[in-house]
C-alpha cells in the first residue's frame, strides 16, 4: 500500500518528514494529535494516479462489490464527493490492516473530489489558507503606516521567511527581519565618510528651502577638520536671494577658507583657474523649483569645464511624497541631459519631518545613495554619516495608525513600467549582496562579461583580469581538487581559495594556469596568494609531504577505507580501525545537495607519504573518521576517512567539514558547464568558460551551505527569479545565479538600445 504514516512531535516537524519521504507533491489524506505529537498519513501523488489507473482497468462489477451501483457512479461522484465509503466486503483478506483500509477509503473519497472538481470552476480560497497571509498582511500595514508605497512593500515582502507568515507584526523576530530588509535595500554606499576624502568638486543642488546654504557650511567645515582650510575653497552661485551670498560669506571666514562666485555666464574653467592649489571646492547652487527649466542650464554649467563635477542632491526630508518624487524625477533628468548620473544624495530637515518613511521610500524606489543626515543647524555638529538600520528604525517607528494621507508611490501612469523598474532594481540589490557576501564575484562578472568580447580578445583580457582583479582576493586556504579530468570532460576541476570567514572564493584558480607538480604549486599558492592551510584531494607523495612539513603549513587530505595507517603496533585498513575512533563531535552539514549530520571520531596513528616510493609508516597523525546519516530517518548516507597532522578538533573540524561539503563540487561544475555551453556565445574562450562553470557552481555551493540568516535570505531571493518549485537546491541555485547574470545582461542591452535611440 502506498499509503505512509508520519510522526512528529509538532505538524512542522511531521510536514518536514513528508516532504523528505515524498516530495514537494505530496497529498495529505488525514492528520490527527497523537501521543507522540502529531500524526500525518500521506502519499505520493504519482501513486494516486498508478491506482487510479489499475482501479480503472478493473472489472465494472468492481464498483457493486463496493456497493455503488455501475450507472450512478458518476452521479454519486458529483453529488456526495466527500461521503464516507461503505466499508471493506467481508470477503476481503483476513489479514488487511486497518490502515490498508483506510487507505483504500481515503483514495476512492479523492477520485470523487477529483471528479468533482475537473467539473466544477475553481472556488474561492477557504479561510483558513487566507490565515497563512497573516503576517504578510500585518507587515504591509506597517510598511504602510510608517510612509512606505506599495512598490517598496511588495518588494520587501516578497521574501517573506514561511515562520513570519502567521507572526504578528509587532514580534520581535517580525520586526527585526523587516528592518534587515528594509535596510539592505537602502544604500549608503560603502563609508559615507570617504565621500569626503576624494579630491575634487561637489555641487549641492535642489528645490529652494531645502538647507543647501546650512549644509554647504556643515560639509566645508567636515573638510577643513580633516584636510585643513590651505585645500578648501567655497563657491556660490546663490545671486537671486537676498542676504545668500552674506551667509555663506560668514561661514567662510569662520572656517577660513576663500568665497568665491560663479555668475550663470561664467565657465567652469574660468573659476577653476582662480581655484589652483584648493582640492577641495564646494559649490551652494541657487535653489530653483523641480519645475524650472533652467535645473537643465544648471547641470550643464556645472559640467561644462574640463573637470568632472560631483553632484549631491539635497533633498528635504519633512517634504510631501508627491513633491520629493517630482523633485528627484526632474533633477535626474538634468542631469542625464547634461551627460551625467545624479545618484548622491542628502536628506535634510529630518528633525522637523513628522514620517520618515515618504523619503526613504523614494530613494529605495530610485535606487539612490544616501551620503548625509542633517538633523538641525548647528554647524558642522548637525551632520551625520547616513547609517541604514537606524534610519530605518527611526521610520518604522514614525508610523501613523490608519493614516489617510497619501504614501510614497510611483506616480507612473503606466504599471508595467514600474513592475519592469521594480525588477530591475531586486536585481541591482541581489548583485549588491551577491558581492559583499561572496568573495571574488565582482571578479567572476567581469569574466562573465569577457565572453561578449571577439574571441580574439577574451583569453589576453582574462590573464589581465587574473593578474590584477577587482577586489581584494585574500585566500588563507585552498581546496586542492584532484589532478586528473572530470568525468564526460576534457578538463580538470579547477582549485578553490578559503577566505577568511571559511567561504569559498567563486573565482577559481584553473590547473593549467599553475606549475607542474604538488609542491611547486603549493609554493606559489604560499608566495603569489597567501595561502597557509591545505585540503588535499589524496595523501600526498615523499616530496610534497617533505614539502608541507618544513613550512609548518597544516593540511589535510582524504583518504580511502582500505588505506593502511599504523596503529598499536600493526598496519591496518582505516575502515577496521574505525570502531577504536573516539567520538569527537556530531556536526550538521550538506552531503550531496541534501541535509545530512556527520557524526566525527578520532584516533591517533602513524601514516607516510602516499605512492610507491613512500616511506614506511613512520609519522604521527590524527585519522578523522565521519558517518554521514539522514537527520531525519537516521539512514547512513556515507563514511568518510581523513589523514592530517592536527590533533585538535577546534583546528581540524572545519578543515574536514570543507573538504566534505567540496565533494559535490565537480559535479554541480560540470552541470554548469553543459548550462553555460547553450548560454554563452558559440565563441567564448574555454578558459573563460570553465572559469564561469567553477565560480557559479562554488556560489551555489557555499549559499546551499551557509546556515546564517544572511544566507538564507539570499537563497529565498535568488529561488523567487525561478518562480516554480525546484527539487534540489543546489541545482536551483545555480539556475537562478545564470538568470540572475542573464537578466542583467538583458537590462544593459534595452538601457544600451534606449541611449542609441536617444542619440
Amino acid at each position: 500500500m502506498s499509503v505512509m504514516r508520519f510522526v512528529g512531535e509538532t505538524s512542522r516537524e511531521a510536514m518536514r518528514k513528508v516532504r523528505a519521504a515524498l516530495g514537494d507533491e505530496a497529498l495529505i489524506l488525514a492528520n490527527r494529535p497523537s501521543e507522540s505529537g502529531v500524526e500525518i498519513l500521506a502519499m505520493a501523488d504519482e501513486a494516486v494516479d498508478a491506482m487510479a489507473a489499475s482501479q480503472a482497468a478493473a472489472p465494472s462489477s468492481s464498483g457493486a462489490e463496493r456497493g455503488v451501483a455501475p450507472s450512478a457512479s458518476s452521479t454519486r461522484s458529483e453529488l456526495e464527493p466527500a461521503a464516507v465509503a461503505p466499508a471493506a466486503p467481508a470477503s476481503a483478506p483476513t489479514g488487511q490492516s486497518g490502515l490498508e483500509a483506510m487507505s483504500e477509503r481515503l483514495l476512492r473519497e479523492m477520485q470523487d473530489m477529483r471528479a468533482l472538481l475537473a467539473r466544477q470552476p475553481a472556488s474561492p480560497a477557504p479561510a483558513s489558507v487566507a490565515a497563512d497571509d497573516r503576517g504578510r498582511e500585518a507587515l504591509a500595514r506597517v510598511l504602510r503606516e510608517a510612509g512606505f508605497g506599495r512598490a517598496v512593500a511588495d518588494d520587501v515582502l516578497q521574501g517573506l521567511p514561511s515562520e513570519l507568515a502567521d507572526a504578528e507584526a509587532d514580534s520581535e523576530a517580525a520586526h527585526a527581519w523587516l528592518v534587515r530588509r528594509l535596510a539592505s535595500r537602502l544604500s549608503t554606499g560603502v563609508d559615507p565618510e570617504t565621500f569626503l576624502d576624494t579630491p575634487g568638486i561637489l555641487a549641492l543642488i535642489g528645490p529652494t528651502g531645502v538647507g543647501k546654504t546650512t549644509t554647504t557650511a556643515k560639509l566645508a567645515a567636515r573638510c577643513v577638520q580633516r584636510h585643513g582650510p590651505d585645500n578648501v575653497a567655497l563657491v556660490t552661485t546663490d545671486g537671486f536671494r537676498v542676504g545668500a551670498h552674506e551667509q555663506l560669506r560668514i561661514y567662510a571666514e569662520l572656517l577660513g577658507v576663500p568665497l568665491h562666485a560663479l555668475s550663470p555666464e561664467q565657465s567652469m574653467d574660468d573659476l577653476l583657474a582662480e581655484l589652483s592649489g584648493r582640492r577641495w571646492v564646494i559649490i551652494d547652487t541657487v535653489g530653483m523649483s523641480q519645475r524650472d527649466q533652467r535645473i537643465i542650464a544648471q547641470a550643464a554649467q556645472l559640467q561644462g569645464g574640463a573637470e568632472r563635477v560631483r553632484m549631491l542632491l539635497v533633498l528635504n526630508a519633512a517634504s510631501q511624497p508627491g513633491t520629493l518624487e517630482e523633485v528627484v524625477t526632474r533633477y535626474r533628468q538634468a542631469a542625464r541631459a547634461a551627460g551625467v548620473a545624479l545618484d548622491d544624495t542628502l536628506l535634510t530637515k529630518q528633525d522637523e519631518a513628522g514620517q520618515l518613511g515618504p523619503a526613504l521610500d523614494t530613494l529605495i524606489r530610485h535606487g539612490l545613495r544616501l551620503r548625509f543626515v542633517s538633523t538641525g543647524q548647528r554647524v558642522p555638529e548637525d551632520l551625520a554619516p547616513a547609517e541604514a538600520s537606524p534610519l530605518i528604525e527611526a521610520a518604522l517607528g514614525a508610523a501613523r495608525v490608519d493614516d489617510d494621507l497619501p504614501v510614497a508611490a510611483a506616480r507612473d501612469a503606466r504599471p508595467g513600467a514600474e513592475a519592469l523598474l521594480g525588477q530591475g532594481r531586486r536585481l541591482g540589490l541581489l548583485l549588491d549582496a551577491l558581492r559583499r557576501r561572496l568573495t571574488g564575484f565582482a571578479t567572476l562578472e567581469a569574466a562573465w562579461d569577457l565572453s561578449a568580447l571577439p574571441g580574439c580578445l577574451q583569453e589576453p583580457r582574462l590573464a589581465t583580469l587574473l593578474e590584477a582583479p577587482p577586489e581584494s582576493l585574500a585566500r588563507p586556504g585552498m581546496l586542492w581538487a584532484a589532478r586528473r579530468r572530470l568525468p564526460g570532460a576534457d578538463w580538470a576541476m579547477p582549485d578553490l581559495g578559503i577566505d577568511d570567514g571559511g567561504g569559498w572564493l567563486v573565482l577559481p584558480d584553473l590547473q593549467q594556469r599553475q606549475p607542474v607538480g604538488w609542491p611547486g604549486r603549493l609554493e606559489r599558492a604560499r608566495d603569489a596568494q597567501g595561502v597557509g592551510v591545505h585540503l588535499l584531494p589524496a595523501l600526498p607523495d615523499a616530496e610534497t609531504w617533505l614539502w608541507l612539513d618544513e613550512s609548518r603549513a597544516p593540511w589535510i587530505c582524504q583518504a580511502r577505507p582500505g588505506h593502511r595507517v599504523v596503529h598499536g603496533g600493526e598496519r591496518l585498513a582505516l575502515s577496521s580501525l574505525e570502531p577504536l575512533a573516539e567520538a569527537v563531535e556530531t556536526r550538521d552539514c550538506r552531503f550531496r545537495g541534501q541535509s545530512a549530520r556527520a557524526r566525527f571520531a578520532r584516533l591517533a596513528v602513524e601514516a607516510g607519504p602516499g605512492g610507491r616510493r613512500g616511506a614506511p609508516a613512520s609519522c604521527a597523525m590524527s585519522a578523522w573518521f565521519a558517518t554521514l546519516v539522514d537527520p531525519e530517518s537516521g539512514r547512513t548516507l556515507g563514511q568518510r576517512y581523513w589523514l592530517t597532522p592536527l590533533r585538535s578538533a577546534e583546528d581540524a573540524l572545519p578543515l574536514l567539514l570543507g573538504r566534505l561539503h567540496g565533494e559535490a563540487l565537480p559535479r554541480q561544475v560540470r552541470r554548469a558547464w553543459e548550462r553555460l555551453q547553450g548560454t554563452l556565445p558559440a565563441e567564448t574562450d574555454r578558459e573563460v568558460c570553465q572559469l564561469l562553470a567553477a565560480g557559479l557552481a562554488a556560489a551555489a555551493g557555499y549559499l546551499d551551505q551557509a546556515g546564517d540568516a544572511e544566507a538564507e535570505q539570499l537563497r529565498r531571493d535568488l529561488l523567487s527569479l525561478l518562480g516554480g518549485r525546484r527539487r534540489r537546491r543546489e541545482s536551483a541555485l545555480l539556475e537562478a545565479l545564470l538568470h540572475l547574470l542573464m537578466a542583467r545582461d538583458a537590462i544593459r542591452h534595452v538601457g544600451a538600445a534606449g541611449l542609441e535611440g536617444v542619440r
